[in-house]
């Protein structure tokens, strides 16, 4: 019974220092995981996106089109668009996408009839005074370059609302990275003061 023991012991402290080796390693990934996952670096300096649909503008029942561009030199895949600060606490919309970006491309997709315009007290207030929703993106719109394709206008103005979205998005190796910023929401008026 002796002689037992002492085996067990000596074939212990390998497996007890493997399984602390194992311990550390998954306690680094699962930390990397969630660095990952709470990134709050500036998404927009990775993918450029913006939304559209006819429905906005015109009694049409179309869908919405999300166009985005990566902007980095690898490839990466948009898997989400989350849209924040709605009136109740925990509520949210998302935008389930999986939509493939080439390094430095575009690429688009067509999601079913959305409700992009409830819930918030700035675009709720704009809609009500007339103004038309043009697109919803993470950059803002250049005036002076708007005016040039609007045809038969006088005079163009721009008002925008601000509004909280998440984005998650997989790298090229597979890592998952959620980040948080924000959208604008462009209107149109036009004119003729």
């Amino acid at each position: 019974m002796s002689q037992i023991f002492p085996i067990a012991g000596k074939a212990a402290k390998p497996l007890a220092c493997f399984a602390i080796y194992l311990a550390i390693n998954l306690n680094a990934q699962a930390q990397s995981a969630v660095i990952a996952e709470d990134q709050s670096e500036d998404f927009s300096e990775r993918i450029k996106f913006a939304l559209f649909s006819a429905a906005w503008g015109e009694n049409t029942d179309d869908g919405v089109r999300v166009v985005a561009q990566n902007l980095t030199t690898a490839p990466l895949q948009l898997e989400q668009i989350r849209f924040l600060d709605l009136p109740r606490e925990g509520e949210q919309i998302d935008l389930d996408l999986s939509l493939q970006l080439e390094a430095g491309k575009y690429a688009q997709t067509t999601l079913p009839p959305l409700d992009l315009l409830s819930g918030d007290e700035c675009v709720t207030r704009t809609m009500a005074d007339n103004w038309k929703l043009v697109e919803i993106s993470n950059y803002t719109l250049n005036p002076s370059v708007r005016n040039l394709i609007i045809e038969n206008t006088n005079s163009f103005r721009i008002y925008q609302c601000v509004r909280s979205v998440e984005l998650l998005w997989r790298e090229a190796d597979g890592e998952a990275i959620r980040a948080e910023g924000w959208v604008l929401y462009h209107f149109e008026s036009r004119s003729r003061d």
